[in-house]
Order: C-alpha cells, then sequence, then structure tokens
C-alpha cells in the first residue's frame, strides 16, 4: 500500500508528520508492564509490543486480553542481551538450531545469532511466540522484532511470510539508513534485501512506516534535551518511534549503568513533556492498529 493511500485512508493530515510512539519489550520485566499500561492509559504511548519469551509475558497478555484500549504487538525475541537476567526458546531448540548459546539462552547479539541461525528454526519459534501471544488472549495488532533480529538477511523472508500469513504489519522501514545504523546492520548488506521485501509487501497491500527512531540512550542530565531534539528532528512522513520506558524498581538490578535511560523515558512520557512537545511541533499521533485495520479491510 503505497504512503498516499495509506495516509488518506487513515484521515491523516498529509501535510505534517506522524509519530508511533511505541514501547519494546514489553514483558521483559514487571516495570517495563507498569510503564506501558500507564503511559498507554494516558495516551502517552500508542502501542508496544511483547516479549513472549520473557519472565513477565504472562502478566503483560492478561492486562492486555481484559483491556481493549491496549495496543500490543508481538516483539520477536531471538536475542538475549543481558548478562544475569537471560530467556531462551519456546521450542525445543537445539544448538544445532543456532537459536541457543552454549548456556541454553538466546544468543546475546544479532551478530551471534546471525551466523549460526537455521532460518526454518526461526521461523517456527516466530511462530510459537505469535501463538503464545493469541492463545493468551491478545488482540495482536503487529509485528516488530527484538533488537532487528528478525530482520536479519537470512530471515527477512520468514518474518514477511508470517505478517502477511496472519495479516499484520511488520515494522519494516521504506527508508533503511536510520534503521540500519541504529541497530548496527552493515546498511550496505542489509539495504538491498529490505528494499526489496518492502516493495514485494506494499504490492500486496501492507501499509509501511517511512521511517524510524530509537531512545537516544544518553546521559541523565541530557535526556531532556535529547528527547526535544528527538521530536523537533522527526523526518516527513510516518515514524516508528521505538521507546523503552520503564518504571523505577527492577530495572536498575538488571542493566545498572543504563537503566536510567528507561527511567528518564518514563518519567518524561508520563508527566506530559513529550506530549506538549509534539504538539507544539504539530506532529501527529498514530497506533499499529489503524494499520492493521486498514490492511484487513482489503
Amino acid at each position: 500500500m503505497q504512503r498516499s493511500e495509506m495516509i488518506r485512508r487513515l484521515g491523516l493530515d498529509p501535510a505534517r508528520r506522524v509519530a508511533i510512539l511505541h514501547e519494546d519489550d514489553v514483558g521483559m520485566c514487571h516495570g517495563a508492564n507498569t510503564a506501558f499500561l500507564e503511559l498507554s492509559r494516558s495516551s502517552a504511548l500508542t502501542c508496544g509490543s511483547v516479549m513472549v519469551p520473557c519472565p513477565w509475558f504472562p502478566e503483560a497478555a492478561r492486562a492486555a486480553a481484559s483491556d481493549a484500549s491496549l495496543d500490543l504487538g508481538v516483539h520477536f525475541t531471538l536475542t538475549s542481551e543481558w548478562q544475569n537476567y537471560r530467556w531462551g526458546p519456546l521450542t525445543r531448540a537445539t544448538t544445532h538450531s543456532g537459536l541457543v548459546d552454549d548456556e541454553g539462552y538466546f544468543p546475546r547479539t544479532v551478530a551471534a545469532l546471525a551466523a549460526r541461525v537455521n532460518p526454518e528454526a526461526a521461523e517456527a519459534e516466530m511462530r510459537a511466540q505469535l501463538d503464545r501471544a493469541l492463545a493468551f488472549g491478545i488482540d495482536v495488532t503487529h509485528l516488530d522484532t527484538h533488537m532487528g533480529a528478525a530482520l536479519s538477511p537470512a530471515l527477512v523472508d520468514a518474518y514477511c511470510r508470517i505478517g502477511l500469513d496472519y495479516r499484520l504489519p511488520v515494522l519494516l522501514p521504506r527508508r533503511s539508513a536510520t534503521y540500519a545504523e541504529v541497530l548496527k546492520f552493515d546498511a550496505a548488506t542489509v539495504a538491498p534485501v529490505w528494499v526489496k521485501a518492502a516493495e514485494i509487501l506494499e504490492a500486496k497491500g501492507m501499509p509501511l512506516i517511512d521511517d524510524f527512531r530509537m531512545t537516544p540512550g544518553v546521559a541523565h542530565e541530557e535526556s531532556e534535551a535529547a528527547y526535544r531534539n528527538l521530536v523537533q528532528a522527526l523526518p516527513d512522513g510516518v515514524t516508528f518511534v521505538a521507546l523503552h520506558p520503564n518504571a523505577p524498581g527492577d530495572i536498575e538490578t538488571i542493566v545498572p549503568p543504563r537503566a536510567h535511560f528507561r527511567t528518564d523515558e518514563h518519567r518524561l512520557l508520563g508527566d506530559g513533556t513529550v506530549k506538549a512537545w509534539l504538539e507544539a511541533a504539530g506532529v501527529q499521533t498514530l497506533g499499529m492498529r489503524a494499520l492493521r485495520d486498514l490492511m484487513r479491510a482489503d
């Protein structure tokens, strides 16, 4: 689906920028769930996605199943990055699948996953994660991918195929440069793969976003300026803003040096600061359910 048609059918102003304010990592811990529920219900976020293999998935899933207003997708999870807080596959994956490291958990990095992964095993795992989310009663609105893992060149086809099979929009930016840079992919390698995949998805009627931005990840004293700049510098079109807010209490133990990235974000979203900047900049906001419903209307 072409961008101009998508904007028209969504009733958005084509002259104004659009931001999808998305919380990644729902279900990763209790504080992530608390942030998602608080910020979604106050309209500080427009959507989020859940990490099905993580310990706090059931809490997030039950909340979403009981509250139809929550816009929640599945954050396909094929990596487990933290030092002392880890998770592994739902499927009975062996080391030959490339889905587990020597400790029995998902690999810590996308590079480590890509070096060994069996694409068929990865597709089975992604389908198992989506099916479990649906079994818990989540009205799944979209698909995206933790650390960009499912957009590794060997896995792109499976990722897109699942989206088409379940009639769910996937996160795949039309403009790939920023996404590649943020997720530390080699742009020259992935861009041709992503462009081809995006063309196929658009031809099949899937609405795609234009660009991607993410949690700035700066020192505490720089956070307000960084988020103001993020809002003011949003590009034209529809931008997926991948945020990671976390209520204080547990993230400080999971990732001590960088916990403030997430708690600062929770504060700035929660006190209305980011919302005020968006309004002042004339930025429209959008959730992923609208894109799913548009896709399924055809």
